[in-house]
């Protein structure tokens, strides 16, 4: 779902969090935090560091609510929770480490939802899962520029513009990072089709 103008309700709480109201910032943020949440799992591959990539956001966030100007809240958001990922990722480059927990988490999110048939007999939920989690891997195998582009049109729904917008780069790179994170997961999983689930490998 793309971001919407802000409601009267979500107006109000701006305009509170705008003088300091951290109640006000509270409940704005209790609207989108499961959807934010989301995104930093995303791009950053683990529970943990997701979690610590949007408390970062979060305060950095209500430091900045002041410099809002208006439009979606939502976009607003999302590009300081995306920006707070890449500097955690920035911070891991410098201090490489391994989660061996991130490589296999298995996560019902929206590209497992797609393949949900009318009626799922354990089988296929178990090999839904399995998807799931090369999908995972794929994603987190992407250049970092390009997994935020997929994670924010594939699965958080934004349209191009709204990504350009977020990420603040020209329409057509949006465009260009996205075909090509969508060629590398398909090639991922393509290199990988053998441990794939027998039913559902890519062709």
């Amino acid at each position: 779902m793309s971001p919407s103008a802000p409601s009267s309700d979500e107006t109000r709480w701006i305009e509170a969090a705008r003088s300091g109201d951290l109640e006000a910032f509270n409940a704005l943020i209790r609207r989108y935090q499961d959807r934010l949440y989301h995104i930093a799992y995303r791009i950053m591959g683990d529970h943990d560091s997701a979690a610590d990539a949007l408390q970062e956001a979060l305060i950095a966030a209500f430091r900045g609510i002041r410099g809002f100007r208006g439009g979606s809240f939502l976009a607003w958001l999302t590009r300081i929770v995306t920006n707070a990922c890449y500097d955690e990722l920035r911070r891991r480059r410098r201090r490489p480490q391994a989660s061996l927990e991130a490589l296999f988490v298995v996560d019902q999110g929206p590209e497992a939802e797609m393949l949900l048939p009318p009626v799922e007999g354990p089988e296929f939920y178990a090999e839904r899962q399995e998807l799931a989690d090369w999908i995972h891997r794929a994603i987190q195998s992407l250049p970092e520029d390009q997994r935020v582009v997929l994670v924010l049109s594939d699965i958080e729904g934004y349209s191009y513009e709204e990504i350009a917008e977020i990420l603040r780069v020209p329409l057509g790179t949006v465009k260009s990072r996205l075909s090509r994170a969508r060629a590398r997961v398909r090639d991922f999983l393509l290199a990988h089709r053998e441990l794939l689930p027998g039913t559902i490998r890519p062709s």
